[in-house]
């Protein structure tokens, strides 16, 4: 059977106590819920159908349907320390069948302890077990550490390894070790054994930096630390391989947008020296910039002046002027960073390969862009992608 012709199924048990970390289901990385990012993870999926969350708890019910999940409401004797993950599938899989008349060929056991799951990685994992005729499948994570237990007589002896060979991690047969994140079992093999482990059973290998778990409170900093990596990894990724030009538009992007009004009616704006430190640093890169800008201001020119920026400003169609000055100068959109902040912005960010928004940005800016900064306009957004760029050339 294809595994298009199967009903596939999550299931995320999240019970509402903890002892190592209070209300841990719904504590945050990287801002979301960890009971959000399973079920975000779940949902991306090409072969999952639907998503369920077990629990106890309401506001981690609340939570899992703001995120997309289907909540099952388990009873108080599942929902101890002592209730086995298999007596919890097995009640979600009764329910399934009760509430929602749906037999499930596939389950997905998802644990939202683990915070980076991936969608890519489930459909993965789907593919394999399918392809080999396997009964169930789990994440695992390639392991090259030594493992020693205690020995009355030698003190300490290997249980993965002679101590008295010393092999290089190349030399040795290569281990690993279950992550905990996903699992994946036929349900009729699931029913029939009551343990998630029977029959063909197949490893699913993710990177290392995808399998911490999340039991004590150094875990959730570790979590958000990689997190914090991950997403710079990602925004520097996002780059143009071959830069040929910045565009930026001025107002909420060089300022954060607000104007001082002078008694005369002359204005005034706040920019920030790192900004200008960041233009220097590229600049010295030769990478083409320009300022493109709605705004008549002359503090526009003069602030650009200063910088040695080329500035257009005054202008009404900013996309317009943004081809012409591509054409001119025969540079390819998709080589280029636009940096942009409202709604004006969004033509121009829809043309180039690469659409930065500073972290205040109009939420509909946010959506187009391919990297989001986490600096504000005017408070260290254009140092921030400066630094970004610098990385992604190796020049620091």
């Amino acid at each position: 059977m294809s595994i298009d012709a199967l009903a596939i199924a999550a299931i995320i048990p999240a019970r509402g106590g903890s002892k190592g970390i209070p209300r841990k289901n719904l504590r945050r990385v990287g801002g979301i819920p960890l009971i959000g990012r399973a079920v975000l993870a779940a949902k991306g999926s090409r072969w999952v159908q639907q998503v369920f969350v077990s629990t106890e708890d309401a506001e981690i019910a609340v939570v899992a349907q703001q995120y997309g999940a289907d909540v099952i409401w388990r009873p108080a004797d599942l929902a101890t320390d002592t209730a086995s993950s298999e007596s919890v599938l097995l009640h979600a899989l009764d329910e399934i069948e009760r509430k929602w008349a749906k037999q499930v060929d596939v389950l997905v056991f998802i644990q939202c302890t683990s915070p980076f799951i991936e969608s890519e990685d489930i459909d993965a994992m789907l593919s394999h077990m399918l392809q080999e005729q396997a009964d169930c499948a789990f994440t695992v994570s390639r392991f090259h550490r030594f493992v020693w237990k205690p020995d009355e007589q030698l003190g300490a002896i290997g249980v993965n390894h002679d101590r008295a060979v010393r092999l290089r991690r190349q030399e040795r047969e290569p281990e690993f070790v279950e992550t905990g994140a996903v699992y994946a079992m036929r349900v009729s093999g699931f029913r029939k054994h009551r343990h998630r482990f029977f029959g063909k059973v197949l490893m699913h290998e993710v990177p290392p930096e995808r399998s911490l778990e999340i039991d004590e409170p150094l875990d959730l900093f570790l979590a958000n630390a990689i997190e914090d990596w991950r997403q710079q990894r990602a925004r520097i990724h996002a780059l143009p391989v071959q830069l040929e030009a910045i565009v930026m538009d001025f107002d909420g992007v060089f300022t954060d947008n607000r104007v001082i009004v002078m008694q005369d009616g002359t204005e005034a704006v706040i920019c920030d020296r790192s900004d200008g430190w960041g233009i220097s640093r590229l600049r010295e890169l030769g990478i083409p910039m320009v300022v493109i800008s709605t705004e008549a201001n002359p503090v526009v020119d003069a602030r650009c002046r200063k910088l040695g920026l080329e500035c257009i400003h005054g202008v009404s169609d900013k996309r317009e002027v943004l081809e012409q000055w591509l054409r001119k100068r025969s540079i390819s959109a998709e080589n280029v960073v636009y940096v942009g902040n409202d709604v004006n912005d969004l033509q121009c960010m829809r043309l180039v390969g690469c659409a930065v928004a500073p972290d205040d940005a109009h939420p509909d800016i946010r959506r187009v862009a391919h990297i989001v900064l986490q600096s504000s306009g005017g408070r260290g957004a254009l140092r921030e992608l400066a630094e970004l760029i610098l990385q992604k050339t190796g020049e620091v």
